[in-house]
């Protein structure tokens, strides 16, 4: 039997961009008053189409979502979720066209796209197509993953293309897995990794019913490895469930994270509010 991939079979779904504003409110606070309304009429109204997404019955929700962000980091987030990049660009461009943009500067932003990675049956799958004789990396090898994972894929949608969730609060961060001189993530055997990201799993669910974890895959894409989307109505949900994970052996051992940005969502309806300096 041929030595077996060591990399998981993963699956794809949204592309998804955030996207970090500073607002200029000394510029903001010296338009007219009808000038200032006008403006956030017209963002509220572009929102609110991003917020309704895709209105096909079949089709994917293909949303955005506004969210205030607490602390020095910037003023505003956007998320969006999209079916392709090009989507996300024109996203991008839209919102360029806005009498808003000038007063945005954009301070950070991260794209990513929804992953789950299959770590549970990647061996098993890999282990029935080298049974069968085929050679990794071959078109026939390619084909018979393929084929295996389409099943999953489908049964899969709603995670892979998700509505974004309604909860008050957001807590999104960009991780890595380690490499470097003490532990690598990547030399580990795949049983092995496959057994941590399953002790690593089981807490996650064990908040399924307080917090919507979306993660999303970057390597390729930004600077940082995956992005972690966290959506919640209670915060410190976040600090219990991020803290309990740093003890499990993924955490403790192979992870580095980046910065955390913690948001309070703003709907449409209530853009006007936060343009005055009032949080609904």
């Amino acid at each position: 039997m041929p030595e077996l991939p060591q990399v998981p079979l993963t699956l794809e779904g949204s592309n998804v961009l955030h996207q970090i504003f500073r607002f200029d409110w000394t510029a903001w606070k010296k338009l007219p008053l009808d000038e200032r309304t006008a403006i956030s009429e017209e963002f509220s109204g572009l929102l609110a189409r991003w917020e309704a997404g895709n209105t096909e019955p079949n089709g994917h929700p293909n949303q955005s979502a506004l969210f205030s962000q607490i602390g020095h980091k910037g003023d505003l987030v956007l998320i969006h979720f999209r079916d392709s990049l090009e989507d996300l660009n024109r996203v991008e461009l839209e919102l360029a066209q806005t009498r808003l943009y000038p007063f945005l500067q954009q301070t950070s932003s991260y794209l990513s796209v929804v992953e789950l990675g299959l770590y549970e049956s990647s061996e098993k799958i890999y282990a029935q197509l080298a049974e069968k004789g085929l050679e990794p990396g071959t078109p026939e090898w390619n084909a018979g993953a393929g084929e295996a994972t389409a099943r999953t894929f489908a049964s899969l949608s709603s995670r892979l293309f998700p509505a974004i969730p309604p909860a008050k609060y957001l807590c999104f961060y960009p991780m890595d897995r380690k490499r470097g001189e003490q532990v690598n993530w990547y030399t580990e055997p795949m049983a092995d990794r496959r057994a941590m990201m399953h002790e690593h799993g089981m807490i996650g669910r064990r908040y399924a019913d307080h917090v919507r974890q979306i993660i999303t895959g970057s390597i390729g894409l930004d600077d940082w490895e995956w992005g972690v989307d966290l959506f919640a109505d209670n915060p410190i949900i976040f600090k219990k469930l991020i803290y309990e994970m740093r003890f499990d052996k993924v955490s403790a051992v192979y992870a580095s994270f980046g910065q955390f940005f913690l948001s309070v969502r703003v709907h449409a309806a209530n853009v006007s509010q936060w343009f005055d300096g009032t949080l609904a």
